[in-house]
């Protein structure tokens, strides 16, 4: 786990603050967030749909729930960008620039946590507002967590709150401009906009695999045993583009039936953030397809983070003819 273990813990406080994830998204907040960042474009022909639209809703709404003020955002998001930087599973891993880098993550995250501490901290002597001073000062059911587990879930909170959603709305506006007809039903058929978030979640995951899990037994798999203890890499990316699992899976079907896909994960590991990663996508790519005129790639492939597991533009620059009101 990138940012330390005990997450979880986070379930013994979901009758509590925890609901907050849905919450937020039920009234207009997201929404004034959404139309605050297609405002600020008006007048432009150009713009990053990255760094002006899919990167500013996730961290403003996860500062907001969290109690993290906006104005710290520039400096946990360049430690979060050195340590997803070092993560690379590929031929290059054992180079001397990823070793440099894997020295410079380490040296984020320490920081990052003596920034999270500090933040529970002062919770701690002065209860606010938001999810960090609720794990703070507030018992689940199996008491109180340790100081140690609490900012690794804060950690886990911050980066995960966000990161994984901001990939979700550039790539859900990347897959649209790259399928216009799908980008112009959306646009005539707008209620459609809930079963296209879950096709654009399947069609590109965010979290391409995962790779902390281990078989708890003896598993049997086409022939093959997996032996209890052994390592799993969960392939979310290929799971999601299953042939077996789903008719034409390379195929962008906004109106796909049986849409069960792990964009999410699934069981004890769902993501708890669904709901509210859901309603950001829903509200912020809606208004998009509605709002921007006549939107066009500016380069096809964009660039992208070099990172195997987080898996998404590093920026995306569309060319635009103006906003709407």
């Amino acid at each position: 786990m990138l940012f330390g273990q005990g997450q979880g813990a986070l379930p013994q406080l979901a009758g509590g603050r925890l609901s907050g994830f849905a919450q937020i998204g039920q009234g207009p907040e997201i929404r004034r967030i959404v139309d605050g960042l297609l405002d600020g474009m008006k007048g432009k022909n150009r713009i990053d749909a990255v760094d002006e639209f899919a990167y500013p809703l996730p961290v403003t709404v996860i500062c907001k729930l969290l109690g993290v003020p906006l104005e710290d955002e520039s400096r946990f998001h360049q430690w979060i960008e050195t340590a997803l930087d070092a993560l690379d599973f590929g031929p290059e891993a054992a180079s001397e620039e990823i070793r440099s880098r894997q020295a410079g993550a380490c040296q984020a995250v320490q920081e990052f946590g003596q920034f999270a501490a500090g933040l529970l901290d002062r919770y701690a002597r002065q209860p606010g507002p938001g999810m960090l001073s609720a794990m703070v000062n507030e018992d689940g059911t199996e008491g109180r967590m340790p100081k140690g587990v609490l900012v690794s879930n804060a950690l886990l909170l911050i980066f995960a709150g966000h990161e994984t959603t901001v990939i979700l709305i550039a790539h859900s506006v990347l897959t649209l401009l790259r399928h216009p007809a799908a980008l112009e039903r959306l646009r005539r058929r707008p209620e459609l906009i809930v079963p296209a978030v879950e096709e654009l979640l399947r069609f590109e995951s965010s979290v391409q695999f995962w790779h902390t899990r281990s078989a708890v037994e003896d598993i049997d798999i086409a022939g093959t045993t997996i032996p209890k203890g052994a390592p799993i890499f969960l392939a979310y990316g290929s799971a999601n583009r299953d042939p077996n699992r789903f008719a034409n899976p390379d195929e962008l079907d906004l109106e796909r039936r049986d849409n069960r896909h792990l964009g999410f994960s699934q069981g004890i590991h769902f993501c708890f953030g669904a709901p509210l990663a859901r309603l950001e996508a829903q509200v912020a790519v809606g208004e998009f397809v509605r709002r921007v005129e006549n939107p066009r790639l500016v380069e096809d492939s964009p660039p992208y983070r070099h990172n195997q597991i987080f898996r998404g533009p590093r920026h995306l620059l569309v060319d635009i003819d103006g906003i709407r009101d």
